[in-house]
């Protein structure tokens, strides 16, 4: 079985779902973009609920997808490194 970062994005996040503070997701997603030097504005960001993997603690995971605001194809470096830091 894979181990889990405990600071990977995927869970923060889906800590975050789990402890009703689901408000601060996108804030943190927000940051994540900022610090790859990309624009937090040009992108929607979304969430997708999913069973947790099992022998999990976790009731559930939580996937983030990004699309541009302005129609374009999401980067494959940034979708490679978003599904790195889950």
């Amino acid at each position: 079985m894979a181990r889990f970062s405990p600071y990977s994005l995927e869970l923060q996040i889906t800590r975050l779902f789990k402890d009703g503070q689901s408000f601060f997701a996108t804030a943190k997603v927000e940051q994540w973009l900022m610090e790859r030097g990309e624009n937090p504005q040009s992108y929607k960001i979304s969430f997708n609920r999913e069973a947790a993997p099992a022998g999990s603690d976790l009731p559930f995971l939580i996937k983030t997808e990004l699309q541009r605001r302005d129609g374009q194809a999401v980067e494959d470096w940034l979708i490679k490194q978003l599904q790195e830091n889950a």
